[in-house]
């Protein structure tokens, strides 16, 4: 008995000391490396053919705004209207304070009837001498100095009657009158403050004519005079596209935008176009030769700028040649055909003749007509 549990003991030890050596010579054998297959994000490229929709943002604005003003100075006693107010053409504004103005024409008054009186004083005189001359009672000298009289009573008389008509307009200028039919835009001036003429009290903006005001690129300033019909839509109502022309363009470009002021005449603009509102207009305009591509597939590379291409699965590094950029869009000129897959995402991550597996493909639109480009760009 003592015999057999020794043989049994000894098996159990014996077989663990195989698994163990086992065990520790797989551990000892090198292990296969498996190849890493990197997802990333690809697209198949097309040539630029037809056009493309230019979209540019843009404000609401009338056509004439006017900053109003009394012609004489003086101390405001009345404000009719508030911004925002709509205004006929001839309602009152606002208003000055009279006094001076009425003390200054019934002066005027005065001096009119004081030179009426002249004159006709110098009237009588010279009648009155002249028949005495007929009688050589007086001399022909002082006939002349009553003809001479005369003549200055009438030409201080006519100029009283002109001063007394200034005085009338300067009268009238007291109150502030609408030039034309619009809507108050500011308001400049408060009762009770003293104004000199010609100080801008209000700002009137007629809503007769509107336009939109849009910002052009230096690279669409030519496409955008060759377009004689624009689509204009506001963000409150897009489904409703309004003709619109250009009607001016700035020759100088904005110093800190370093692009140009375009004004879009709206003349079938409706009330429901209100001053302020955001508007988007649209034109077309060729697509340029090449192939589009956005920014993250570049990659800077030992000979230059250069993008991964996909081939059976396995990707490799192509030079190209970019010829502009616009916008988060670089457009190749030379080094890809149309057909490619390029990779869009991770381009980082990558060496060459990596294995990589397509997270989705999009194919390029830029040979469609309806592609629009961001913020008055083409892409």
């Amino acid at each position: 008995m003592h015999r057999s549990v020794s043989l049994a003991q000894l098996g159990r030890a014996l077989s663990a000391s195989t698994l163990l050596c086992l065990l520790l010579a797989s551990c000892s054998r090198p292990v296969e490396k498996v190849e890493e297959i990197r997802p990333v994000r690809a697209m198949v490229v097309a040539a630029g053919t037809g056009k493309t929709i230019i979209e540019l943002a843009g404000e609401i604005q009338p056509r004439y705004e006017s900053q109003l003003g009394f012609r004489v100075g003086g101390k405001l006693i009345a404000r009719k209207v508030e911004v925002g107010t709509l205004v006929k053409r001839g309602q009152v504004l606002m208003q000055l304070d009279p006094l001076d103005l009425q003390l200054a024409q019934s002066q005027a008054k005065a001096a009119v009837s004081a030179t009426e009186s002249t004159l006709a004083l110098a009237k009588a005189d010279l009648d009155r001498y002249r028949e005495l001359r007929q009688k050589n009672f007086v001399s022909q000298a002082l006939l002349d100095a009553k003809e001479a009289a005369y003549k200055s009573a009438i030409a201080s008389h006519e100029q009283a009657n002109a001063g007394l008509k200034v005085q009338a307009n300067q009268s009238s200028y007291s109150t502030l009158y609408a030039d034309a039919d619009g809507v108050i835009t500011a308001v400049q001036a408060e009762v009770g403050q003293v104004v000199a003429a010609g100080t801008p009290v209000v700002k009137l903006a007629r809503t007769a004519e509107k336009e939109v005001r849009v910002s052009i690129p230096e690279d669409q300033i030519e496409v955008l005079r060759q377009v004689t019909d624009l689509a204009v839509k506001t963000w409150a109502n897009s489904n409703v596209a309004i003709s619109g022309r250009l009607r001016e363009l700035s020759p100088i470009a904005d110093p800190a935008t370093r692009t140009y002021t375009a004004k879009i005449s709206l003349p079938r603009a409706g009330p429901e176009i209100r001053l302020g509102m955001t508007a988007t207009v649209q034109f077309a305009a060729p697509a340029l030769p090449g192939i589009h591509l956005p920014m993250t597939a570049l990659v800077n590379s030992k000979e230059g700028t250069a993008v991964w291409v996909v081939e059976n699965g396995v990707v490799k590094l192509v030079p190209v040649q970019v010829a502009s950029a616009t916008g988060t869009e670089v457009l190749v000129a030379q080094g890809l055909s149309a057909g490619q897959s390029v990779v869009t995402a991770g381009v980082n991550q990558l060496r060459p003749g990596q294995k990589v597996s397509l997270l989705g493909q999009e194919l390029s639109a830029i040979n469609e007509d309806t592609k629009p480009a961001a913020a008055g760009a083409p892409k």
